[in-house]
């Protein structure tokens, strides 16, 4: 349903002077115009998310496991139990690839063929390590908790050694990157250009709804600011880390 190559005429995003080097394996060969390997661009794809996908294989069974993460620098983290299948094999040098999409709305063309979706996507390759200093882990732990409510650390109990203990955390450094990015509109066949057809996009916007209050929470607690003001990662504006 995308079109070739040849036919796309969106520009690429500028890839600056903070450009990933390409790699055999993150140079994007299906529509390339699409690429970017612009750090900023990449950083705010995964930036702007909640949710990453990790995929990795063990004894040939491929698995693709959804988890929150953040970024700190220019390292990617995630965490899970202890226990978790996923964190094992990654810790234990499995290579993985990690995978952000956005999808801002749908294309409508005016052939079936044409029909697309405009998206931002990242892809991360690489081997995590196992964060083990407990300064680090600690601190990652309120980067993925700020990240996902910004202010929300200073308002709660810290984890405690017994549970940082049963929580493993994953550092994966960003050196291993593109980005695939789709904007504007259908692109058709010129001769579909004069159908009777209506063609466009449906943008799409995701919102919070108002807070709802734990049914045990005391009726005295107030809402902090933090919550009542909550905007997801998508609305709060650019990081600069």
């Amino acid at each position: 349903m995308e079109e070739t190559a040849e036919q796309i005429d969106n520009p690429d995003t500028v890839n600056g002077n903070g450009a990933i080097p390409t790699t055999a394996r993150t140079r994007v060969k299906r529509l390339p115009k699409r690429a970017s390997y612009d750090r900023d661009a990449i950083y705010s794809i995964l930036d702007s998310a909640l949710v990453c996908h990790v995929g990795f294989a063990i004894d040939g069974q491929p698995y693709v496991i959804p988890t929150l993460h953040v970024r700190i620098g220019d390292r990617l983290y995630i965490h899970g139990s202890a226990a978790s299948r996923m964190l094992g094999a990654a810790a234990e040098g499995t290579p993985i690839a990690v995978t952000v999409t956005h999808i801002d709305g749908l294309v409508l063309a005016r052939s079936a063929f044409h029909h697309s979706v405009n998206y931002r996507s990242a892809v991360i390759l690489g081997a995590a390590t196992l964060v083990t200093e407990t300064a680090e882990k600690f601190a990652v732990m309120k980067g993925l908790i700020d990240h996902v409510a910004p202010g929300r650390w200073d308002h709660i109990r810290h984890p405690n050694d017994k549970e940082l203990g049963a929580t493993s955390v994953l550092s994966i450094p960003i050196v291993e990157a593109s980005a695939k990015i789709r904007i504007g509109d259908p692109i058709d066949d010129e001769a579909d250009y004069a159908l009777p057809i209506w063609s466009g996009q449906v943008p799409f916007a995701t919102r919070t709804l108002t807070p709802v209050a734990d049914a045990r929470l005391d009726a005295s607690t107030p809402m902090p600011a933090h919550v009542s003001e909550y905007r997801l990662p998508a609305n709060r504006g650019a990081r600069v880390t």
